[in-house]
């Protein structure tokens, strides 16, 4: 299909493993910077509940069957296909308003979002379709009964309504996360540009990675299918405030509890310390970092810098740096490689910000840029959503309303003065809770202050000096790492953050039970749980020999005070608690001279290893060591080590073993506890 040459194209939904459009012709979508026509939406007569099924009936069985690491190699190989095809979703992408870096950010960043998650689940994740969640809790004296934390991913779909701004990665960020849990999705692009997630989703669909119904995809209207979600469905928003306060009073939502997650409005600041004065290295980093969060996507973003709260005596000179920086931004057309900003992504997204202007300007005045005349290098400044930067004083920001509550999503900020810290600090949060912060400073003791005077009102914070500027990803850049959302009016969600994404469309259960029953549910060797000794040594089991619960007692071993002594000379660790017997006496902890703990160790090791070659081929480490009685010289040590996981990894001869290893003394009192964690072949052949 070229998209190019079809314009304007009616755009289809795909529902139910079919390719549909809308009953009626559709509304028309213009080019953000010619104001020709790209597509038409419409979505009238899509049957959502049965969309609904499908995703839960169809996608939602393949996706759970599959484990972690299987549907993480899924999201891996999606990307690579993506990622062929990126050159096509840049060339429909300037009709957004966005230039090629714009169109970076949200086309390779929405991929290398899957990339990232891929390689999270992966490295994070067991390879099973359970997640054992926390330790094991004891409810019994004699391990006969105890409780474990799972998590599992939820029967239903999730519904992914997503701004205009980012078309590609707002769908991606939420995709990933909800992918790898094993939850299908139907995604709402917004529609001024559904046309280039209509692209994207297409691709996906015919690279054929995904099980049938995965995604499915809606463009136009939702019709009434929030009427039919229910408890086991999740539903995702990102937009405006009052959009989403509106949504989550949706009755289904709330008579069904459906989770409801979402990222709206953000007053987001940059604060300049009060060390960063015009001579110093920060206060050309916070310039810079301003004037791109306010003209990157022509300040569309929801992480972009609308507050800039400087110190009084630094105003001026702030004003006049950051008004000759926002001077030579070349705005046009984003083909044209020259421009450096590109239109907004309507002419009523442009009526809309210029509103949000006069708003403001009831208490601050303009001080740069003219927002009734976009000066442009290329492009149609009146048929083109085209508005120059514009930079906004209030000289009273304590007694200011608008300014900390009226969002022009644009190419817009607002510079505010502060005095003290304390002061800042009180400016940022009259914000009511926000996406991200950013503190420019080089002084530790105005960093302490002021993030923890801030961090109850933000999803994130950055501090940017001059020692991270090279490498800072910056204010408004979300990491898949990282939480992205805010509390208050951010919406209080959280998306991405690593692991704290996924379990947002999983179940945590808390399971109680006989813990042989609990291994069995979870896969996971738990105390009190069945153990096999009988079967000979388990280092000599590959993968496909080895099971949980196989077991080995050994022999024991007696600690001297010659191994104490060898080993501190050995190693160089003379503590005195190893080598001072009245010093180590006179230790609250000790009776007298005790054993180095990684003596324990190295001996816990001589003990139950298997010296010959064999399926065993690398130890990589040690979790959750823990040192519980002191050993003195004369104690007799034994080891017993469990099979506790298996986890084999996809594409490979080999995975990892985790063992439960329990050294105790003669007394059978548990001197140390730790996993061990190894590296173990498939197959012996």
């Amino acid at each position: 299909m070229n998209v190019m040459a079809d314009r304007p194209r009616r755009l289809e939904s795909y529902i139910g493993g079919v390719w549909t459009r809308g009953a009626n012709e559709g509304v028309p979508l213009l080019d953000a910077a010619t104001g020709v026509p790209v597509a038409l939406i419409d979505s009238t007569g899509i049957d959502f509940q049965s969309a609904l099924a499908y995703g839960r009936e169809r996608a939602g069985p393949a996706l759970r069957r599959m484990s972690f690491h299987e549907r993480a190699a899924m999201l891996k190989a999606l990307a690579q296909a993506l990622m062929e095809r990126k050159e096509e979703f840049y060339a429909l992408s300037t009709a957004t308003g966005a230039t090629r870096a714009d169109s970076w950010i949200d086309i390779e960043g929405g991929i290398g979002t899957l990339f990232s998650y891929a390689s999270k689940g992966k490295r994070e994740l067991p390879n099973t379709r359970v997640l054992v969640d926390g330790e094991v809790e004891a409810l019994s004296r004699d391990n006969s009964f105890s409780a474990q934390h799972i998590l599992t991913p939820l029967e239903g779909v999730a519904v992914h309504i997503n701004a205009f701004n980012f078309p590609c990665w707002g769908m991606l960020e939420k995709l990933a996360p909800t992918l790898l849990a094993g939850m299908p999705a139907i995604v709402k692009p917004a529609s001024q540009t559904a046309y280039l997630a209509e692209l994207m989703v297409r691709r996906i669909v015919e690279a054929g990675l995904l099980p049938e119904g995965a995604i499915q995809l809606v463009c136009g209207s939702l019709g009434d299918l929030l009427d039919h979600v229910d408890g086991q469905d999740v539903v995702t928003f990102t937009g405006s405030a009052a959009i989403g306060r509106k949504l989550k009073m949706h009755s289904a939502i709330v008579e069904n509890s459906v989770r409801f997650t979402m990222e709206a409005d953000s007053l987001n600041a940059a604060i300049l310390g009060l060390d960063a004065g015009p001579a110093s290295e920060e206060f050309e980093l916070f310039v810079k970092e301003v004037a791109r969060e306010m003209t990157a996507k022509a300040g569309q973003k929801c992480t972009a810098i609308r507050r800039v709260i400087a110190p009084r005596a630094h105003c001026d000179a702030l004003v006049a740096a950051l008004g000759e920086r926002l001077g030579k931004i070349a705005l046009g057309n984003p083909a044209d490689e020259n421009v450096r900003m590109g239109p907004l992504a309507s002419l009523g997204q442009r009526d809309e910000v210029r509103a949000r202007i006069r708003d403001l300007t009831a208490e601050a005045e303009i001080v740069a840029g003219d927002p009734l005349r976009p000066q442009v290098v290329s492009g149609d400044a009146e048929a083109g959503a085209f508005l120059n930067p514009v930079l906004l004083y209030c000289g009273k920001p304590d007694a200011a309303q608008a300014v900390h509550d009226v969002e022009a999503f644009g190419p817009v900020g607002t510079v505010m003065p502060y005095d003290t810290a304390e002061e800042a600090v009180a400016l940022v949060k009259r914000g009511r809770g926000s996406l991200v912060t950013s503190l420019f400073t080089n002084d530790p003791r105005i960093a302490e202050e002021l993030v923890l005077g801030m961090a109850p009102f933000h999803g994130r914070v950055l501090i940017g000096n001059r020692i991270s500027a090279k490498t800072s990803t910056g204010h408004g850049s979300p990491l898949p790492g990282l939480v992205h959302g805010g509390p208050g009016r951010a919406g209080g969600g959280e998306e991405m953050g690593g692991m704290r994404g996924i379990k947002h469309y999983m179940q945590r259960t808390a399971v109680q039970g006989a813990p042989g029953l609990l291994s069995a549910v979870t896969g996971r060797w738990v105390e009190g749980a069945p153990a096999r000794t009988e079967a000979g040594h388990p280092f000599r089991k590959s993968l496909a020999e080895l099971r949980i619960g196989d077991q080995l007692v050994t022999a024991t071993r007696t600690v001297t005070i010659e191994d104490i002594e060898h080993f501190a000379d050995f190693t160089g660790d003379t503590f005195y608690a190893h080598m001072d017997e009245e010093a180590a006496g006179a230790n609250p902890f000790f009776d007298g001279r005790v054993a180095h703990g990684y003596l324990i160790v190295s001996l816990a090791a001589g003990l139950f290893v298997d010296p010959d070659p064999g399926p065993v081929l690398a130890n990589y480490g040690v979790d959750k060591l823990r040192f519980l009685t002191p050993v003195y010289p004369g104690d007799a040590l034994e080891v017993r080590l469990t099979c506790k996981e298996i986890n084999p990894r996809v594409n490979a001869d080999y995975g990892e073993v985790r063992w439960d290893c329990r050294v105790s003394n003669q007394t059978g009192a548990i001197v140390a506890q730790y996993d061990v964690l190894t590296l173990v072949a498939k197959t012996t052949g």
